[in-house]
This record gives structure tokens, sequence and C-alpha cells, in this order.
């Protein structure tokens, strides 16, 4: 039996005498330098994509029910099952005990759902049906009807219809196949709004722009924006309160059209300011990085040590000679451990000058023929060392 173990080491240096020292360039067609990527081009984006109207939310609600006409792959008859097959039965005069119900062919479920702003009584929203019991598989099956309810314990929707999770399982005696989750789905309009929610956008002839991220630099760019393009009585009508929050006062020529209003602000455009990110994903080995990322001067080597370990069994056999109550042939575990240096031309220490832009950095770390897993080792380095003028986040 062969155990592999990979591990990744980075040595990251800063001194100052590689802060002149020209970063590694990927080669072009015919082996030419290829020319550094050109600048991004950055446009204005709009209130509507950066911001939303403060009171007009998305509210969560959830329901308990039953999920019927499965193939034998529903709840092995929990109790919480079978009562509720009880219960239901009875809504329709049927009296039966929960004791004698079996629930092979049902499944109980819990329904998430989210009601959008300004739902109005009729409105079809999309849910999410997830086992509850032991089911393995909810395909086929049919939500009866749920009712959906808030954190204020009220009824604001009722669900109903068949589960749709496109997946697949299979299993015999030794072995199974499953594709995609069969323990959740999810209904397509699965359930209609009974009650609206009430929504207030203005408050003191004002409203509130909410930003979907904080950014002091951004509320502060949209406010100034806003009061570029809406004169009124020639003062300013837009501020910024905090770092997520831009307070705007109702003009009063649209005091009685707050809507109108609105979908003028909406419209305006502002240079958004993004803040130096890095997230590593090292599950599914992504690497997102933002265009203010920079990296100070440094040098870097990366390699991988590779731990093969071998584990086989070794028969021992006593002496021809040997007698005794003790004497017989025995079976002795044998380990091998082999330890193996990679790394190429990283195994040298590569200089890297100023990169002052995420393309500099992208071009020179592909430059080096890393895999994106070094990669990730790389930018963890390069922040311990202080070098990544970025927030790296690591999921």
């Amino acid at each position: 039996m062969n155990k592999l173990i990979s591990l990744s080491l980075a040595l990251i240096f800063t001194p100052a005498l590689w802060a002149g020292a020209p970063a590694p360039v990927a080669p072009g067609p015919g082996g030419a330098a290829a020319p550094a990527p050109p600048p991004p081009v950055i446009t204005g984006v709009r209130i509507k994509d950066l911001a939303g109207v403060g009171g007009a939310r998305f509210n969560q609600l959830t329901g308990y029910g039953l999920v019927f006409g499965l193939n034998n792959t529903g709840d092995k008859d929990p109790n919480y099952t079978t009562q509720a097959i009880a219960n239901l039965l009875q809504r329709y005069g049927l009296k039966v005990d929960a004791s004698k119900v079996k629930s092979k062919n049902v499944a109980a479920v819990m329904v998430t759902a989210l009601i959008p702003p300004f739902a109005k009584s009729g409105t079809r929203i999309d849910i999410v049906v997830s086992a509850l019991g032991d089911a393995t598989t909810l395909t086929g099956g049919t939500l009866v009807q749920t009712p959906l309810i808030g954190g204020d314990n009220r009824v604001y929707a009722v669900a109903q219809g068949p589960v749709s999770n496109n997946s697949l399982a299979a299993a015999g005696n030794a072995a199974n196949v499953t594709k995609n989750h069969p323990t959740a789905g999810q209904i397509v309009g699965g359930a209609i709004v009974e009650r609206e929610i009430p929504v207030t956008m203005v408050r003191d002839n004002a409203i509130d722009l909410t930003l979907g991220e904080a950014d002091f630099t951004v509320a502060t760019r949209m406010a100034s924006e806003i009061n570029k393009h809406v004169i009124a009585k020639n003062r300013l009508i837009a501020r910024a309160t905090d770092g997520r929050t831009v307070r705007v006062e109702i003009p009063e020529l649209y005091q009685g059209a707050p809507v109108d209003f609105i979908a003028q602000l909406e419209a305006i455009e502002v240079m958004p300011d993004l803040k130096a990110r890095v997230v590593l994903n090292e599950r599914m080995g992504t690497i997102v990085a933002t265009a203010p990322v920079k990296v100070s001067s440094c040098a870097i080597t990366q390699g991988n040590i590779l731990v093969q370990i071998t584990e086989a069994a070794q028969v021992s056999q006593p002496a021809a000679a040997a007698t005794g109550a003790n004497v017989a042939t025995t079976t002795v575990p044998r380990t091998t451990v082999t330890v193996t240096e990679e790394g190429g031309p990283m195994r040298r220490l590569v200089p890297f000058r100023d990169m002052p832009s995420v393309q500099h950095v992208a071009t020179s770390l592909n430059a080096l023929g890393v895999s994106p897993r070094d990669m990730m080792a790389i930018f963890q380095a390069l922040k311990q060392a202080g070098a990544l003028q970025a927030e790296l986040l690591i999921k």
C-alpha cells in the first residue's frame, strides 16, 4: 500500500538587494518577450448595481412539509413523519393511528424560501426542499400544500408542487451510484404569496441607499455624484452617513413621486473603488485577485517535497533447528519511506521587482510555471513576509 504526501515549501526574502532586479516575463511567440498587458479601462457603475434602497429587503420563510410519491426511498418510519401523515389524513376526515402508518413512500422535509420586497398577493416565488429524516432521495416526489411562515410566526406563502433536483441514486448489495444531491431539490415558482409585507422606503422625506459592501470611498463618491446630478435650491441633498449608507433628501418636486426619483438616482454612474484582496479557495484550487493588488520587491523559491510511504508484509520463518511452544512463522510489517524533492527551475531563488498591479503579479507568477496550489503557498508566504499589499482571504 502506497501513501503519497505532498508538502509545499516557499521561501520569501525581501532585501534591498533585489529591489532593482527585473521581474520574470513570460515568453511570447518565437521566444520573444511578451509585452506587458495594457492597463484596465474602468468605467462608472450604476447606483442600481452598487446599492439598494433601505427598507426594500428580502425576508426568509420556512415550513415543514411532506413529499409524497417516492419509490420506496422515503423515511424509515420516524415518529415525526408518521405523525405528520396521520395529522394530514385527519384533515380529510380520516382518523388513523400514527403507529400503524408506513412512510417508505413519504419523506419529511423542510421548505425554505426568500420573499422579495414588493411581492404582492398571488406572486410566485421559488422554494428549496430538503430532506429532514433518513430518506435516500426526493427524486420524483411531490410536495403537498405547506404553509411558509416568517420570523413572526405568520403565514406569508403556501408551497406545493413536484420536486426537481436533477439527481440519480442507485444502490445494490455491494455498490452504489449517486449523481448530484438527491436529498434536496427545488420547485421553481413553487410557492404563492398570500400575505404582503409592507415596505417603508421614505422616512422624513429622505431615502437611504445601502451599499452591498461597506466602503467609505464609494459612499462618498456616490453622494458627490448625486449632488452633481440633482440640484435642489442650491443645496446638497446627499451625504454619506457611514461606510454603507448614503442618505438622500427627496426634492420638493418629487415628494409626491418618490419612485420616479429613485429611478433617476439608480441611473447615475459612480466610479467604484476596489479593495486590494486575494481570495484563495484551497478546496477548489481557485485564486481570485482584485486589480489594486501590489507586491513589493522580493525573491521567491518554490519546491515540492514528495513523501512516498510503502507498507508491505514480510514473513519471518524460524530456524530449521528451532523448537518450543513459541516458535512459529510470523508476519512482520515492513515500511519503506522515500523522499523526493521536486521543483525544476523554481529550485533557484528568483528575484522580483515591485509589481504595481494585478496584471504584473499574474504575468510574473505565470512565468515561473508553478501550479495553482503552489501559487497559493507563494501568496501566503508573500503575506507573511509583508510583501503582499492586499488582504488575503483563505476559504
